[in-house]
C-alpha cells in the first residue's frame, strides 16, 4: 500500500537516526524500523474509524432532531448525503476492516466532544456545503468528498493530532504520511470491495512475494554494513567539497543511492536518481537537489563502465 518513496523516507529517517547515534544495534534498529512502518498502517485504520465514528455522531444527531418538541422541517426530513456516502458503506460492511479495529482495540467513545467538534468544522467547510447540496449523487463523487475531507480537514484538525501524541510518537512522526495512504485508498475504492475482500496491507506483494518488504530490509541493512566502502566511492566524486561539511543528510541520500544502483536489480536506473533527487529536495538543504543529481549522474556512469549495475527486465538500464 505504501509507495516505494514513503519506504525510502522512513529508511531515510532509520538511517539518520543511526548516523547521529540514536541506535547503535543493527538488529534492534531494523526492528525499531519496522515497527515503524507497522505503526503506519495501525494509525492508518484508526484514522478509517475515525471517520467512520464522525459518521455514526451524524446519525444519532439526525435520530435526536426527529424527536424534539417542536422539530424543523429539515429536522424531520433530513439530508442524508453524507450518511449515505457510499465509501463508508463499504467499510461498513468490511469484515477484515472490523477484524483490524478490534484487534487495534479502537475505541471512540471517550471522544464524543472531540468527534462533536469534528463534524461541526466539517459542516462548515465549502466542500461539505457544495456536497449535501448537489444534485447528483455517485460513487465517485462520494470517493471525490472524503478525499476533500482528508485533504482539507483531516490534515488540519489538531486536536486529533493531539489525541495520537498521547497514543504514540510513532502516530505524531506518520500523521501526514498516512494522510496520504488514506487519499490513495479513497481514490482506488470500488464497489468490487465487498464484506469479505481484504483490507490492503502496508506492503504491496507480488504472487505471495513481500517484494517491498525485503526492498526495506536490504536497503537499510546494505547501507550501513556497506557504509565504508560508500564513503569512500562518495570521497572520490567530492573531491572538491570538504567531506566533513557535506550536510550529513546529503551523506546519507547518496549511500542509499549507491546501495539501490547495485543491489536493486528490477528498479530503473531512472527511478533511482529521481527519487533521490526528490528527497533531497523536500529533507536537505536548498544546493542538495543539485548536489545529489551531479554525484549520483557521475556515480552512475561509472558503475555501468565498470559492470556494477546489473539490471533484470527490458528497458531497466536506461
Amino acid at each position: 500500500m505504501l509507495y516505494r518513496r514513503h519506504l525510502r523516507i522512513k529508511v531515510l529517517q532509520s538511517l539518520y537516526s543511526w548516523y547521529t547515534g540514536g541506535q547503535s544495534e543493527l538488529p534492534k534498529a531494523e526492528r525499531e524500523l519496522l515497527h515503524g512502518i507497522d505503526i503506519l498502517y495501525e494509525l492508518f485504520i484508526y484514522q478509517l474509524s475515525f471517520v467512520l465514528e464522525v459518521k455514526k455522531f451524524t446519525e444519532e444527531r439526525i435520530e435526536q432532531n426527529k424527536k424534539k418538541f417542536y422539530p424543523t422541517e429539515e429536522d424531520l426530513n433530513p439530508n442524508l448525503k453524507f450518511v449515505h456516502n457510499a465509501v463508508f458503506n463499504i467499510l461498513e460492511t468490511n469484515k477484515s476492516f472490523h477484524r483490524l479495529v478490534k484487534s487495534y482495540k479502537i475505541n471512540w467513545s471517550d471522544e464524543e466532544d472531540m468527534v462533536r467538534k469534528f463534524y461541526t468544522e466539517l459542516r462548515n467547510t465549502n466542500f461539505y456545503k457544495k456536497y449535501m447540496s448537489s444534485a447528483t449523487s455517485s460513487f465517485d463523487e462520494d470517493k471525490k468528498f472524503m478525499i476533500q475531507l482528508t485533504d482539507q480537514l483531516l490534515s488540519e484538525f489538531e486536536s486529533l493530532r493531539f489525541f495520537y501524541e498521547e497514543k504514540s510518537i510513532y502516530f505524531v512522526d506518520g500523521y501526514d504520511l498516512v494522510l496520504l495512504l488514506l487519499i490513495k485508498f479513497f481514490e482506488t475504492a470500488s464497489l468490487k470491495f465487498t464484506e469479505n475482500t481484504p483490507m490492503p496491507g502496508i506492503y504491496k506483494e507480488y504472487k505471495e512475494k513481500n517484494e517491498d518488504l525485503d526492498f526495506v530490509k536490504v536497503l537499510f541493512r546494505k547501507t550501513i554494513l556497506g557504509d565504508e566502502e560508500s564513503t569512500e566511492i562518495i570521497k572520490s566524486k567530492t573531491k572538491n567539497w570538504e567531506y566533513d561539511r557535506i550536510p550529513l543528510m546529503d551523506i546519507i541520500l547518496l549511500k542509499m543511492a549507491i546501495n539501490e544502483l547495485q543491489e536493486m536489480e528490477t528498479i530503473p536506473l531512472k527511478v533511482t536518481l529521481n527519487e533521490y533527487i526528490e528527497m533531497a529536495k523536500y529533507f536537505s538543504t536548498a544546493n542538495s537537489k543539485v548536489f545529489v543529481n551531479g554525484v549520483l549522474d557521475k556515480l552512475i556512469g561509472e558503475f555501468k563502465s565498470e559492470g556494477k549495475i546489473n539490471k533484470s527486465g527490458r528497458g531497466l538500464k536506461e
